[in-house]
């Protein structure tokens, strides 16, 4: 599949002409760092409260309102935004060892912050998350910081 006729069609529609051939590419690219960016400082303060212990001054769920939205809207920007960057070079990408890395790390990272969101959703506002979601929250900024290096690497792994 990673060698697929699939990835060389989709380079070669109209869109991913339009983007990878024009001012837009490197329009998509600076968003999507942006974006990117906005969504980890977003994670980075939910998830260090959560390793510092911030709910006993701030309730687990009013610092999970405050930031989850920030991090859906920016990590959906993200992923539109590196769609778009995606199908310009389909077929490099899906062989390309960074971007492997990357597409398995966020996926570790997306299923991390999954359990840890409902774990914490089953919370009363006064409520300690606890040791687990401690280490969880170490994990995703770990898991996050795997997704970001290997997407640097992308451009200069051949």
């Amino acid at each position: 599949m990673l060698d697929s006729e699939f990835w060389l069609q989709l380079e070669y529609t109209s869109l991913a002409g339009a983007i990878g051939a024009t001012w837009l590419f490197p329009l998509f690219n600076s968003l999507h760092v942006l974006a990117f960016a906005f969504m980890l400082a977003a994670l980075f303060w939910l998830d260090l409260g959560l390793m510092m212990g911030r709910w006993q001054q701030v309730p687990v769920k009013e610092t999970m309102r405050s930031w989850l939205p920030w991090i859906w809207v920016s990590f959906s920007a993200s992923v539109v935004t590196g769609g778009a960057l995606f199908i310009t070079r389909a077929s490099a990408h899906v062989l390309n060892p960074a971007f492997q890395w990357k597409m398995l790390l966020m996926l570790a990272a997306g299923l991390n912050m999954l359990l840890l969101h409902l774990s914490l959703r089953k919370l009363a506002s006064t409520d300690a998350p606890g040791t687990l979601a401690a280490w969880q929250a170490g994990l995703s900024l770990l898991l996050w910081s795997g997704v970001v290096l290997s997407g640097r690497w992308i451009g200069h792994i051949v």
